[in-house]
């Protein structure tokens, strides 16, 4: 099983923990573009990804494609800090 994190940028967490564990940590320079990120990871036979709350909502395809391929678990989680995208 391939684990990776996607974070924006901007985001002020560092994934600190995750890194440490080993645990590959993608970064998207937009918001925009986590449905193209999220390919590229599937294509590189990652098996679960994480990403923030607030990036999945730019997913246009996460509710139509990726909640139906069973290839893929996203796993969302909550932000803890309301100011990272600012």
């Amino acid at each position: 099983m391939k684990i990776s994190f996607i974070k924006y940028e901007k985001d002020i967490n560092k994934y600190n923990i995750p890194k440490l564990l080993g645990i590959n940590v993608e970064e998207v320079k937009e918001p925009e573009d986590i449905d193209k990120k999220i390919d590229e990871l599937k294509e590189q036979q990652y098996t679960t990804i994480v990403i923030p709350n607030e990036l999945a909502s730019f997913s246009e395809k996460l509710e139509k494609q990726y909640k139906y391929d069973s290839r893929i678990n996203i796993i969302i989680t909550p932000n803890k800090d309301k100011n990272n995208y600012n």
